[in-house]
């Protein structure tokens, strides 16, 4: 029993560390591909909340890269900008149900998330995609995770995407492919 435990530890710590490595040469605002190093970050959020949405080549590359980052750009936008019906138009029926908008309002009213960076675009089960995602948010403690006390989290996780009414949408996400550190 304890062998199979540790073969499933190592291979998903492999796994772990092929997903989250960092892409070798990020896209620069302009276009043109960057060195990484400790200060390359994703799009930014201007004051009215609206974001724009980083990119690696690797995830430039997919097929599905302007749907998911239209997705991703409204749906941290929405966040931003505080707007529940927005959000809803970006997330599953099953998210949004697990949401309602007055839980919504209190666990994201001083949320502000920043520097998205989309790393990359995996297919997943039944047609659906899984988007690794880095971003940095900044919260009042009573919103942080009850876990990680923080008020400034750089976060990175996997957000699994489904297509459902005529687009891709965020679904439900699953906390063992999550990633935060304090800022």
């Amino acid at each position: 029993m304890l062998v199979v435990v540790l073969s499933i530890t190592v291979a998903g710590g492999l796994l772990a560390r092929e997903l989250y490595r960092r892409p070798d040469s990020p896209r620069a605002a302009g276009g043109e591909a960057t060195a990484p190093s400790a200060t390359t970050s994703g799009g930014s959020a201007g004051k009215s909340g609206e974001v724009e949405v980083g990119v690696t080549p690797d995830a430039e590359n997919h097929p599905q890269d302007d749907a998911v980052r239209s997705v991703l750009k409204a749906y941290f936008t929405a966040l931003n900008k505080k707007d529940y019906d927005a959000w809803t138009e970006t997330v599953s029926d099953a998210r949004r149900s697990k949401q309602p908008e007055s839980d919504w309002h209190r666990n994201f009213q001083s949320t502000k998330d920043v520097d998205i960076l989309l790393y990359r675009i995996e297919p997943g089960a039944q047609g659906t995609l899984r988007a690794l995602v880095g971003f940095t948010s900044t919260q009042s403690l009573n919103e942080a995770p009850v876990d990680f006390q923080e008020p400034c989290i750089r976060w990175r996780l996997v957000l699994p995407m489904k297509y459902e009414h005529g687009s891709y949408r965020i679904d439900t996400v699953d906390s063992t492919a999550t990633e935060r550190d304090k800022c």
